[in-house]
């Protein structure tokens, strides 16, 4: 009867290991992973609305502007907003992971003030946001705090 039992065991784990299918759910998309180069990780944020996650990264100066809780970035910031579209990840229950790039978003502020902002995004060109209220929205960061 044990005999029995573990010739079951072994075929049921021999044959349901090997039944794995190779199933690419990516529907032609690739993941574009973000470089930021010298700019450090700010803050983020999740619009479940739209399931999109964003990054902000900026350099120093960037970071003061926003410690600070200033209405406009000093002069010589540097800010990128990332945005994905995020997944659940197939791997963990309740787990999120990001996708497509959906567009960067930069905000510039040179010495005398000027503040500059471009986007590049897979939206069509008649839906560029508001050039004072992508400013505001960016300064209205909070840094995260970490340990």
């Amino acid at each position: 009867m044990k005999n029995t039992i573990l010739i079951l065991l072994v075929n049921h784990i021999s044959l349901t290991s090997c039944s794995k299918q190779n199933n690419n759910t990516n529907n032609g998309l690739s993941r574009v992973v973000f470089d930021p180069g010298n700019l450090k990780f700010i803050s983020n944020s999740l619009n479940p609305k739209k399931k999109t996650m964003s990054a902000l990264y900026g350099n120093e100066k960037a970071l003061e502007s926003l410690s600070k809780e200033n209405q406009m970035p000093e002069a010589g910031s540097v800010m990128k907003l990332v945005t994905w579209k995020y997944h659940d990840n197939p791997q963990y229950i309740g787990g999120t992971i990001t996708g497509e790039l959906v567009s960067i978003e930069t905000l510039q502020a040179d010495h005398p003030g000027k503040v500059s902002y471009d986007i590049k995004n897979s939206l069509p060109q008649s839906s560029f946001p508001n050039k004072e209220e992508r400013v505001q929205y960016f300064m209205s960061y909070r840094p995260a705090s970490r340990p």
